[in-house]
C-alpha cells in the first residue's frame, strides 16, 4: 500500500519514546515452548461471540483488526466507569464545535483515543475548545504505528480528509507494527478484563495488517490481515490453526522471548535478521535475551522509518 504524498506532507508526527512495555503480562512463570504458549493463549469462542454480536469496547475492522465500539469500561480513575462511543463516521464521539468545518484529524493508539476518560474529556476536545473548531479522533487502543497509518491513509482518501494530521506514536507502538496478532501478547490483561468487564467486552488485538521483513531479500513488506471477515475470527479459537498462522511470526517470538515468556527462539532466523539489519547479536546463552531485545528494537525502528 502506498500513501499519497500530500497525506504525508500534511502529517505531524507526535513521537514519544518509552521503553517497550509488556502490557498485560501474566504473573511471572517458567517459560514455555513457543508452540505450548500459543496453544494455551487462544481466545474462547465466547470472546469472539461477544466481540462480534454484543455491545463491546471495539468492533471488527478488516484492515486494522478493530476500531472503537460502544461501551462503558470500568478502568477509569479509581476504577470509575467511562463512556466510550463511536460516531457513524468512525471517529470517537465529540461535542466541541462539531458543526463547524474540521481541519485536524488525529490517529494513534489509546493515548490518541484517550482511553480511561469519557467522550468529551479527550485532549482533542480540549484542543478544539482552544481553537474554536472540531478535532477528529480516530485513535484506538492497542494499535501500532502501521495500523494507525493504515487507518490514516484510508480516512484521508474520503470526504473526511483534513488539512492537518497528527499521528501520535507512543511506547511500544513501533513493535506492534510487526505483529500479526497482538492478542498473543496481552494474555494477562485479557484474563483480567474478562473477569472485571465480562468475557469478550474488551476483546481486541486480533489479526490485522502488519509489516514484516522478507528474510530472503532483507526487504520490509506490507502484509494484509490473515483474517479479513468477522466470521473468520473464529479460527482464532483453534489452537492448531493459530500455531500454523504464527509459527513463523519472528517479531512475536522475539517479544515473548525477551520477556522470558518462552524458552525457544529460531536462532538461524535471528542470525539472518541480524545480518540484514547490521545489528550484532550475542548468541551466548547468558546474553541472548537482552541481545534479542536489542535486535527487536532495531527491527521495529526500521519498520517505523519504512512506514513514515
Amino acid at each position: 500500500m502506498e500513501a499519497k504524498p500530500d497525506v504525508i506532507l500534511r502529517t505531524v508526527f507526535l513521537l514519544i519514546l518509552a521503553g517497550s512495555v509488556g502490557f498485560g503480562q501474566a504473573k511471572k512463570q517458567e517459560p514455555k515452548s513457543f508452540e505450548e504458549y500459543i496453544r494455551e493463549t487462544v481466545p474462547a469462542r465466547k470472546e469472539i461471540d461477544v466481540f462480534l454480536n454484543e455491545m463491546s469496547w471495539a468492533q471488527f475492522d478488516r484492515d486494522t483488526g478493530y476500531i472503537l465500539g460502544n461501551y462503558m469500561p470500568h478502568d477509569g480513575m479509581d476504577g470509575s466507569s467511562t463512556i466510550s462511543t463511536v460516531q457513524s463516521n468512525g471517529a470517537r464521539t465529540s461535542f466541541m464545535y462539531k458543526d463547524r468545518p474540521c481541519r485536524i484529524n488525529t490517529y494513534g493508539n489509546s493515548f490518541t483515543q484517550c482511553h480511561q476518560v469519557s467522550d468529551g474529556e479527550t485532549w482533542q476536545e480540549y484542543l478544539a475548545g482552544h481553537l474554536g473548531e472540531p478535532v477528529r479522533n480516530f485513535g484506538m487502543g492497542g494499535l501500532g504505528v502501521y495500523q494507525a497509518y493504515r487507518r490514516m491513509i484510508r480516512e484521508e482518501k474520503t470526504g473526511q480528509r483534513a488539512k492537518y494530521i497528527i499521528l501520535y506514536i507512543w511506547g511500544d507502538d513501533h513493535i506492534r507494527s510487526l505483529l500479526r496478532c497482538r492478542y498473543m501478547l496481552i494474555k494477562g490483561w485479557n484474563q483480567k478484563t474478562n473477569r472485571t468487564e465480562g468475557t469478550g467486552r474488551m476483546f481486541h488485538g486480533n489479526f490485522w495488517s502488519n509489516v514484516e521483513m522478507d528474510l530472503e531479500t532483507g526487504k520490509l513488506q506490507e502484509k494484509e490481515s490473515l483474517l479479513t471477515t468477522p466470521e473468520s475470527l473464529y479460527k482464532m479459537t483453534d489452537p492448531d490453526w493459530m500455531y500454523e498462522a504464527l509459527r513463523d511470526d519472528l517479531a512475536l517470538q522475539m517479544y515473548l522471548y525477551k520477556n522470558n515468556r518462552i524458552s525457544d527462539i529460531p536462532i538461524q532466523q535471528l542470525k539472518t535478521l541480524s545480518k540484514h539489519l547490521k545489528c550484532p547479536v550475542d548468541f551466548d546463552g547468558e546474553n541472548l535475551r537482552p541481545s534479542v531485545a536489542g535486535l527487536l528494537e532495531k527491527y521495529s525502528f526500521e519498520a517505523t522509518k519504512y512506514i513514515l
